[in-house]
């Protein structure tokens, strides 16, 4: 495992790099492009955002049924995926806070990551509130009796 520290950590920057240059090229860094794919009640709807998510599935699928076939991963002595099937209240409400915050701002975590060298203020706004918003989740969370 220590040995597989340094191309883990190049692996990891190539593939970050990639998926910022893929939003980025995508549009999925400008919030008013995402919210005009949103935005399907007003008459200007923008269905080109479509394509980036049918290649993100398309890109998803072989790597999910690569995965499977994988005793383990190349890098890592085990994959790190969730066990966790149920569907609970903090999940409900976790997805709902997560589309409201999506629909209203036109930005989630990847694309707003991305976006901080284009230097919108609404996107360091957005990250800002994000980080805070996760200390505040993280610190509520083990504080919560288990």
């Amino acid at each position: 495992m220590k040995g597989r520290i340094l191309p883990r950590v190049v692996v990891a920057l190539l593939a970050g790099v990639l998926f910022g240059f893929g939003l980025s090229l995508s549009g999925m860094v400008d919030p008013a492009r995402v919210t005009g794919f949103l935005d399907v009640a007003s008459g200007n709807w923008d269905p080109s955002l479509i394509f980036v998510l049918s290649g993100a599935v398309a890109m998803a699928v072989p790597g999910v049924y690569l995965q499977r076939r994988l005793a383990e991963p190349v890098l890592d002595d085990r994959f790190h995926l969730s066990q966790e099937c149920r569907v609970d209240r903090s999940l409900v409400l976790g997805s709902l806070i997560f589309g409201a915050g999506w629909g209203l701002a036109g930005l989630c975590p990847g694309p707003a990551v991305a976006g901080l060298s284009s230097g919108i203020a609404l996107t360091v706004v957005f990250v800002a509130a994000m980080g805070a918003g996760m200390v505040v989740h993280d610190r509520l969370a083990l504080a919560r009796p288990s």
